[in-house]
């Protein structure tokens, strides 16, 4: 009970720090725009979940410290998806293409990044087909040519799912006799 009234106490304190208009700001980067956004805004899938448009977050290049805190956004938001197999594939990436990004790459990112991470797998590794505008996106293209070359070099194509099929094996199998080896990943 303790913790759900230091919960509300604290989320009251927030309400009020955002409802103010000369209320102190705490990021470590610049941000201009969070006095006109809201404490709540509706997630990206919500309204149209293959958007184009990058509405969550602003793009501004004009100076070192906006593209630094920029870059430093985008890096962490690559690396800690919460999927360990696209933070490891996407944080790779992004760290060795973003500094030579112009604002069109930044954005095409910043559109891959808004994606469902389930979707994003998918499609990155060929078990299905990606929709049209994220199929157009040049970082999404360069990102699936990495993890397809990746896949063609390093393993072998028995072991991968074929389009449409589920990418983990051997859960159901069984075993056909009593010593029969099981087939799968088990």
């Amino acid at each position: 009970m303790a913790s759900l009234r230091r919960a509300l106490i604290s989320a009251q304190r927030i309400l009020k720090s955002t409802a103010s208009p000369n209320r102190i700001q705490t990021f470590p980067c610049p941000n201009p725009s969070s006095q006109s956004q809201s404490l709540f805004r509706p997630q990206y899938g919500w309204v149209s979940r293959f958007s184009t448009s990058s509405q969550s977050m602003d793009i501004d290049l004009s100076n070192e410290e906006s593209k630094r805190c920029l870059i430093n956004r985008l890096l962490y938001r690559s690396r800690q998806r919460g999927f360990l197999e696209l933070d490891l594939v996407l944080g790779k990436w992004v760290e060795e293409h973003i500094y030579s990004m112009d604002e069109n790459g930044i954005k095409s990112l910043v559109d891959v990044l808004e994606l469902e991470n389930p979707d994003l797998w998918k499609w990155l590794t060929g078990q299905e087909q990606a929709p049209e505008p994220v199929n157009g996106n040049p970082v999404f293209i360069a990102v699936h040519k990495k993890v397809m070359s990746n896949l063609d070099n390093h393993s072998s194509p028995e072991t991968r799912a074929v389009a449409g099929q589920p990418w983990v094996r051997g859960w159901d199998d069984f075993k056909k006799g009593r010593d029969s080896p099981i087939t799968g990943n088990q």
